[in-house]
């Protein structure tokens, strides 16, 4: 075992295919700008994708940049991973963070060592320099409500699933959904309260089963959280009605390639992992030059960017579409 690998295992970090240096290991190219990335966990498709984006975006400004993956999502990991980095004294720590409360005081202690912390997936984080989104709240409800009422010919009943009811992120994506097709497509209609099921399987499953007997002119689920539309298309599949009751929903494009293949589910929209990769790199490398970010600035991939100085947030609208045109390609990446 290589010490390297050792250090790596003794803070909880997945390695070697979790880590990713501009020359292997944990080396630093002397003088080059260091752009390290703590991401959720290690090892999985969406940071396996992640961290090509690193690696090439790295390559392209000349800048030392590699990705550390926990072995677990947890957020102590994170914080030992950022307290390594702190010890480092690199010049940009980002993080893709589990808990971001729990990791405040750290990004502080960051900080306080005149690291830059930039943070992804986290809006409302506090003790960071900048926040990216490859999407907007209110952009990626409207795209996913805009699909399903094309799916479903704009008019018919339809019902909303959750993560959880207490997910602040998933509901705020329900609200504006349902905003916008109050507005666009009245002749839709929600015919009951969100049904906080979409991060298990099952319970989206029995959900769609109970609202087919309860809704017979159900004609849409939309479905925000990872397992919804999958569970969702297993009941309307299974019922055959991939015809009559569209899905529509993010999820993970290798575990509902089947369902979109056999119409079960209609689209979904995800943003590029990848490109957030090179987004993070981007903005890491004009951070650790002391460069501030300027609203309408353009991001490589993603064009012109919103960036809001009050909250700190960067925020693109950039999502990929998953339907049978681009499935197959997107599974092909390990998504």
């Amino acid at each position: 075992m290589t010490s390297t690998r050792r250090r790596l295992l003794a803070l909880g970090v997945a390695a070697p295919a979790a880590l990713i240096a501009a020359k292997g290991g944990l080396a630093l190219a002397a003088g080059k700008p260091q752009i390290a990335t703590v991401v959720k966990i290690g090892g999985i498709p969406w940071f396996n994708a992640m961290e090509v984006g690193i690696q090439k975006m790295g390559k392209e400004l000349g800048v030392d940049a590699w990705m550390i993956g926990p072995t677990q999502a947890d957020a102590a990991q994170q914080v030992r991973a950022v307290e390594d980095l702190i010890a480092r004294k690199v010049d940009v720590i980002a993080v893709v963070p589990n808990d971001a409360t729990a990791l405040e005081p750290v990004f502080k202690r960051a900080q306080e060592a005149g690291i830059k912390v930039l943070t992804h997936e986290s809006p409302d984080q506090k003790n960071n320099d900048w926040n990216i989104e490859l999407t907007t709240v209110q952009g990626f409800g409207e795209q996913h409500m805009e699909a399903l009422a094309k799916a479903m010919g704009g008019k018919g009943d339809y019902i909303v699933y959750v993560g959880s009811l207490t997910v602040p992120l998933h509901n705020k994506w329900a609200d504006a959904a349902i905003a916008y097709q109050k507005a666009k497509y009245p002749e839709m209609k929600l015919v009951a309260d969100r049904f906080g099921v979409a991060e298990s399987l099952d319970d989206s499953y029995k959900t769609a089963l109970d609202q087919m007997r309860a809704n017979p002119n159900l004609k849409g689920i939309l479905a925000f959280g990872s397992q919804g539309p999958i569970g969702a298309a297993r009941a309307v599949e299974e019922r055959g009605k991939e015809k009559s009751i569209a899905v529509v929903g993010p999820f993970s494009p290798g575990q509902g390639a089947k369902y979109i293949k056999s119409g079960a589910i209609r689209e979904g929209f995800i943003w590029n992992p990848m490109l957030a990769g090179e987004a993070i790199v981007y903005v890491g490398a004009m951070l650790a030059k002391d460069e501030t970010p300027k609203d309408g600035m353009e991001i490589p991939g993603l064009g012109p960017v919103k960036v809001d100085p009050a909250t700190r947030n960067i925020l693109a609208q950039k999502l990929q579409p998953i339907n049978k045109d681009t499935i197959d390609e997107l599974v092909k990446m390990g998504l």
